[in-house]
Parts: structure tokens; sequence; C-alpha cells
């Protein structure tokens, strides 16, 4: 019985490999026809004409954000200072040092970063700009966004308002 079994096994794979065809000959010459029909194609390329470009004179405003979203806390200083009324947070963190590494990556990019700490929710947040102003947080808050496009972390950054 055992002999038939393993006759019958060694049979069906043989015949299963035995059926199987290499599918990298039919893509290849797939490949290799659409490759000669491209390369049968003539290849003329016409002359473009390039119109002169005006430009109109650049004007820039300000606004003032009116309803900017702001997270009220009250925090508590760990590393740095400086900190004011409007901050902008661009990293929360439960463990302290990957606040501290963050603030010192941030402080040799040009900023003079604070570490702030909320007890309720025990989250240490990563302060790169403060302002007593909320209009100059948010414009603030905006040009680091700005500065920092490939950064989606950086691009959740928030502005905090410091309860007493």
């Amino acid at each position: 019985m055992k002999r038939y079994w393993i006759l019958g096994a060694g049979l069906c794979l043989a015949v299963m490999f035995g059926s199987c065809k290499s599918s990298e000959s039919a893509y290849k010459k797939a490949y290799e026809k659409a490759k000669q029909q491209e390369l049968a194609q003539p290849q003329v390329s016409e002359p473009v004409e390039v119109a002169p470009v005006v430009s109109a004179p650049v004007t820039t405003t300000t606004t003032t954000p009116t309803n900017v979203s702001v997270r009220e806390e009250k925090v508590t200083m760990v590393s740095g200072n400086g900190l004011k009324t409007y901050s902008v947070v661009c990293g929360s963190f439960g463990v302290q040092a990957n606040a501290e590494s963050l603030k010192e990556w941030l402080d040799k990019e040009g900023y003079n970063a604070i570490i702030v700490k909320n007890e309720e929710r025990n989250m240490y947040r990563v302060v790169v700009e403060s302002f007593d102003d909320k209009t100059q947080a948010a414009q603030a808050r905006d040009a680091f966004k700005a500065k920092y496009p490939n950064r989606s972390d950086f691009q959740g950054s928030w502005l905090l308002y410091r309860v007493y």
C-alpha cells in the first residue's frame, strides 16, 4: 500500500513538473516584438515654438488667522528656555529621550528648541518657537511646515496655548 502511494505521488510530481512551461519566454517574445515595432516607427521630432513669458508683478498679502486651532495645556519646562504664551509644537513623545533627540536635531538646524511636559497626559512636547502673539505663532508654524515639506511628522505641527 505504501509503495503505491509513493509511486502515485512521484507520478503526480513528474506530470506536474513536466507540464510546466516557462512563462518567461512568452513575456520575452512579447517584449522583443514591441521593441522591434517601436524601433520600426520613424522618430521624427517637430520643432517647438517657444513664446516669451511675460510675468505679472507679484503682490503679497498678509492675512491674520482668525480661527486658528490652538490646544490649551498646562505644561512645565523640561529643557530650554524662553517659553511664551503661544508655541509651535512639532513633536510629542511619551519617552523623554525621543524628545531630547528631536531637540538636538532642531538645535543643529538653527532653532532654539524647548521641551515641555504635560503632566496630565505624561507627554513631552518639543517646541520649535514660542510667541506672545497668536498670529505670529500661526505664521511661524506655517513657515516651519513649508520649510520641511517632506517631513510628514512636521506637517502635523500645531499651536499650544500655555495655561498657567
